[in-house]
């Protein structure tokens, strides 16, 4: 595989992050997927180490370094310490910078120095019932009432939904007159009318939380809404690449991960006398991962670079978020048939991969939804044929 170019702070920064997870989370992942959510504490760790926040600010508690490779490293020793479920990125890198993009200073003040350490813990709330990657089918509305808004609706499959202190909630605000009028808030545990139902239980990630969210004439002061009313809608596609960015990375590691865990069992699994490994089809099948891999690999450690110098487009982001997807669950599929009837056990890393897997293809927008982004690009009027391109 080629280079990838980590500056050596960010290689002492894998190592100590991977130390962190093998003593902090690993030892506490199969209690806490039992229960069906991770505990607080597990984030108040990571902060008070300074592995939950990298890029905010050194006046909010972070770093100050915004390059997406140290969330690329957390990212991808999640996945390789199988902790993926512990989902910290959500909190830290998708939700976390709607507060600097699109807040005020007075939000980031009040916000952001307790989201680096883990005091206070975050979500947001788009999907609902009939509205998933179809923004324009919400049903959770807002109304302008003196010194605050009214808040009404339902969410559904929010990530972080029962530990969440802090949930950006999109409502629309305009909802007779134009269906994309959309306004954020910053809705906070303990406000009168906000509640939550049940925690989810999934086919994998057990132990991220997942939950449903009510919201009942919640009484939403002025200085909890996030940007300018009206521009939500705006807002949350602007976030869009990241997230799937975000998915990329992860989706990747674990299929790389998926691939090294089948690569280990062939080699010590015998059938008929030899190894699996010694077997064409088995050679075949990983090699035609590995190299799906390997190239995947490079397209995602692009759209990394392309992020920080931000030149990262929507079709770019989702081209990753539908190659790696896809590739997670075909990795981890490969992985199973080749562990024959062992990767149908749970007690093997295999069979949690796939389970794991198979949301990839549907959240942060499904495999369906990142090809008709694509296809409106490459089948545009203006698209640019490939060898009259500026290289």
């Amino acid at each position: 595989m080629l280079p990838r170019n980590f500056t050596e702070e960010q290689t002492m920064f894998r190592d100590a992050y991977r130390k962190f997870l093998t003593s902090e989370i690993v030892p506490h992942m199969e209690r806490w997927r039992e229960a069906g959510i991770v505990d607080r504490e597990a984030f108040r760790r990571a902060g008070e180490q300074g592995f939950l926040m990298v890029w905010p600010e050194e006046k909010y508690g972070g770093m100050g370094d915004e390059d997406f490779r140290f969330e690329q490293v957390i990212i991808e020793e999640a996945a390789y310490a199988r902790v993926g479920d512990w989902y910290s990125t959500l909190h830290s890198r998708l939700v976390g910078p709607y507060f600097t993009r699109f807040g005020s200073e007075e939000q980031c003040e009040r916000f952001l120095p307790k989201c680096v350490s883990g005091e206070c813990i975050l979500a947001v709330a788009m999907t609902e019932p009939d509205a998933g990657s179809d923004l324009a089918g919400m049903r959770s509305t807002a109304r302008e009432a003196g010194d605050h808004w009214v808040l009404n609706g339902s969410k559904t499959y929010i990530s972080n939904g029962i530990n969440a202190d802090a949930v950006i909630v999109a409502a629309k605000t305009d909802p007779d007159n134009n269906p994309h009028h959309m306004t954020l808030f910053i809705v906070e545990r303990g406000m009168e009318g906000f509640e939550r139902g049940r925690n989810l239980k999934k086919m994998g990630m057990k132990a991220q939380d997942t939950a449903e969210l009510f919201f009942n004439d919640v009484r939403i002061p002025k200085a909890n809404v996030l940007g300018e009313p009206g521009k939500g809608f705006i807002y949350l596609m602007e976030g869009l690449a990241e997230e799937r960015l975000i998915g990329a990375c992860g989706y990747l590691a674990s299929a790389q991960l998926s691939w090294d865990l089948t690569y280990d069992y062939v080699r010590e699994r015998k059938a008929f006398g030899k190894p699996l490994a010694a077997f064409q089809n088995t050679q075949f099948k990983l090699a035609e991962v590995r190299t799906e891999l390997d190239i995947a690999q490079s397209y995602v450690d692009q759209c990394v670079a392309a992020f920080n110098a931000g030149q990262l487009t929507a079709v770019d982001a989702a081209k990753a978020k539908l190659v790696t997807s896809e590739l997670q669950v075909k990795a981890a599929d490969v992985g199973v048939q080749l562990h024959g009837g062992a990767g149908y056990m749970d007690e093997y890393a295999i069979s949690r991969q796939y389970t794991d897997a198979r949301i990839a293809t549907i959240y942060a927008g499904s495999s369906e939804v990142m090809k008709i982004i694509i296809s409106r690009d490459c089948l545009a009027d203006d698209y640019t044929p490939f060898n009259t391109r500026n290289f």
